[in-house]
C-alpha cells in the first residue's frame, strides 16, 4: 500500500494539485480520488494539501474548471461531476482524521460547490454533464447522487442542515431509475456499476446480470463492454463498491486479478488490452492508484472508507 500511496505523492505538485501523472493535466475529481487513496495509506499532510488546492481554485460560482495543468486552466469546461465530488473527499478526509476543524474551514468550498451543481438541475431531475450543453450523463448523475448524500450529511453534522440537498437528491434518483431515457446510453462499465457505488440502487445482486459481460476472470474489468481492454481503475472501482457492501470474496478476487497492472514502484498501469497483450495506454496514473488504495482499505474494514462509499 505505501509504495501506491508514494507513487501519488511522488506526482503531487508543490501546492497541492495531484495530476494524472507527474508533469501531467489534472481534473479535480481524479485529484480527489488520489486524495483519498493518499489518506488511507497514512499520507494526511499530503491529502490535506490536495483539498486546500481545490478551496484555493474554487470559481466564485462554486465550480471548478474541467482541467488544469502547471496550476493553470487549459480547459474551461465546467463540470457538474467535477465539481460535486469534492464533498465526498473532504468527508473522508474528516473522517479519517476525526477532524471537524477541518470541516467546518471547508464547509463553505462544499456549500458553494454543491449550490453550483444544483443550480443545474432540471426540472425533469437530471443534471447536464457540462452545462450550457444539456447532456447528462448516467456515470456522472449517479457520483452527484453519492456527493449530494455526503454534503447533506455533512450539513447536519456541523448543525446546518439541508433538506433541500436531500431532496434535490431522491429527484435525481429518480430520473436515474425512471427515467433513463433522460441519459446519454454509455457502453462503459462504469454505466453498470456507478448505481450500486453511489447507493442510487440498492445491493449488489443487481450487479450479476452483466457480470459476465464486464468481467474477465483473471484480468479485471472491461472499461468498455465489447472491447478486449481491462482497466484498474475500474476493476479497483468495482472491488470498492463490492467490498463496502460485504461481498469480500468477489471484491477480494478481483484486486488479485488486477495486480498484473502493478508496477514495481507501486504504481499501476492504466488497463491492459489483452487482444494484443500490451498495456495501454503507456500511463501510470494517479488515480488509478487512488481507486486501488480505497478499495484495499474497504476490504481491510477502514470506518472511514466503508462510511463514505457504504450504502446510504
Amino acid at each position: 500500500m505505501n509504495g501506491t500511496a508514494a507513487s501519488i505523492a511522488a506526482a503531487q505538485r508543490s501546492d497541492g494539485g495531484i495530476p494524472w501523472e507527474a508533469g501531467s493535466s489534472l481534473d479535480p475529481w481524479n485529484h480527489t480520488e488520489a486524495a483519498m487513496g493518499l489518506d488511507v495509506a497514512g499520507y494526511h499532510a499530503e491529502a490535506e494539501a490536495a483539498y486546500e488546492w481545490l478551496a484555493s481554485k474554487q470559481n466564485p460560482d462554486g465550480s471548478w474548471f474541467a482541467e488544469y495543468r502547471d496550476g493553470e486552466v487549459v480547459n474551461r469546461s465546467k463540470d457538474t461531476n467535477f465539481s460535486a465530488y469534492v464533498a465526498v473527499g473532504v468527508t473522508h478526509h474528516a473522517l479519517i482524521r476525526d477532524d471537524d476543524v477541518f470541516l467546518r474551514r471547508l464547509w463553505p468550498t462544499v456549500e458553494r460547490a454543491i449550490e453550483f451543481v444544483l443550480g443545474q438541475q432540471t426540472a425533469s431531475g437530471e443534471i447536464p454533464w457540462r452545462p450550457p450543453r444539456p447532456e447528462a450523463l448516467l456515470s456522472g448523475c449517479c457520483s452527484i447522487h453519492h456527493a449530494l448524500r455526503r454534503a447533506s450529511a455533512m450539513a447536519t453534522r456541523l448543525g446546518h442542515p439541508r433538506p433541500a440537498w436531500d431532496t434535490a437528491a431522491d429527484r435525481l434518483r429518480e430520473a436515474i431509475v425512471e427515467q433513463p431515457r433522460l441519459f446519454t446510453p454509455k457502453p462503459h462499465a462504469m454505466d453498470w456499476y456507478y448505481p450500486v457505488l453511489c447507493s442510487v440502487v440498492p445491493g449488489v445482486d443487481t450487479l450479476d446480470s452483466q457480470w459476465d459481460r464486464f468481467v474477465v476472470p483473471g484480468l479485471g474489468v472491461r472499461c468498455v463492454r465489447d472491447q478486449p481492454w481491462v482497466t484498474g481503475g475500474e476493476t479497483a472501482e468495482l472491488a470498492l463498491t463490492l467490498a463496502a457492501r460485504g461481498d469480500r470474496d468477489r471484491a477480494a478476487a478481483l484486486l488479485a486479478d488486477i495486480q498484473h497492472l502493478r508496477h514495481e514502484d507501486g504504481s499501476y498501469w492504466t488497463g491492459y488490452q489483452f487482444a494484443n497483450d500490451v498495456l495501454w495506454p503507456e500511463e501510470r496514473t494517479t488515480w488509478t492508484a487512488g481507486a486501488l488504495l480505497l478499495a484495499e482499505a474497504a476490504l481491510a474494514g477502514e470506518p472511514a472508507t466503508l462510511t463514505v462509499f457504504g450504502e446510504s
